[in-house]
């Protein structure tokens, strides 16, 4: 079954390759507590903060935006960006981009709390190639893509990867790291779960696979996140994720490289 996670920041659809999921909270008293949901990568265009609140568990999915907030964002040793509020709750900085190596510092205040977090680009691991292949998968053969690449040897790095079918982003959380591959030329199977046989991938898809370097509490993030959505944390209630977020918030502040492979299933 496929693993139903619901979003709070819902725009990330639209607006942020880099977020993607909602942070599940007790029903008594959920609402209100702010996210910060953010990204810088390699690649001008794509630096973007969300800032938003949660809402009661019983309230719809729509993105709940923070407006009037102040964002910045500051290389350790180098300048401060502050982001532009380009709609309710979402931050940009077309232009800034960041570099492989260097240490970027998010601060967030709005309604007078200030949240802060750093991250650590890695160095870009590159994608060697992405294609669909038949796979079994219990009793059912199923086309699925496989990312290839070559992991540095004697170098902790951890991995994140999204998959677009026809444009709709794949909800399924797929990380990795090398503790066990460290050094290799890694294989990796993109395996997610579909309810209905016509979300299966099929010849004539066009599939966008997105690579990204993630330093290792980004990786604690999506890994927490992933345990709580499917129920392997052993809890019976799901819970949030590990934040990076100083300050009460909730949510995640990621630099990391990024990468894209595009093609149809033939």
């Amino acid at each position: 079954m496929r693993k139903h996670i619901h979003y709070i920041g819902i725009a990330l659809l639209f607006f942020l390759t880099s977020c993607e999921k909602v942070i599940n909270i007790d029903t008594a008293d959920g609402s209100g507590k702010i996210v910060v949901e953010g990204a810088i990568t390699n690649e001008s265009g794509t630096c973007m903060v969300l800032v938003s609140t949660t809402k009661q568990f019983s309230e719809n999915n729509d993105f709940a935006g923070l407006s009037g907030a102040i964002v910045t964002v500051t290389e350790v040793g180098g300048p401060t960006t502050t982001l532009t509020e380009t709609a309710p709750g979402v931050y940009q900085a077309p232009s800034l981009a960041g570099t492989s190596g260097k240490t970027y510092q998010l601060r967030v205040e709005s309604n007078g709390q200030v949240f802060t977090s750093s991250s650590t680009m890695p160095e870009q691991v590159p994608l060697d190639t992405a294609f669909a292949k038949e796979e079994q998968l219990f009793g059912d053969t199923r086309l699925l893509v496989q990312a290839e690449y070559q992991d540095p040897a004697g170098k902790r790095n951890y991995y994140r990867f999204i998959q677009y079918v026809n444009g709709v982003k794949e909800k399924s959380i797929f990380i990795r790291d090398d503790g066990f591959s460290d050094g290799n030329k890694v294989k990796f199977v993109l395996r997610f779960f579909s309810d209905e046989d016509e979300d299966d991938l099929k010849v004539g898809d066009n599939i966008r696979i997105q690579m990204q370097c993630i330093d290792a509490n980004v990786h604690k993030y999506w890994y927490s996140l992933d345990q709580s959505a499917t129920g392997d944390n052993q809890s019976a209630a799901p819970s949030n994720p590990v934040s990076n977020i100083s300050g009460g918030a909730l949510g995640y502040f990621s630099a990391h490289t990024l990468q894209t492979r595009e093609f149809v299933i033939q």
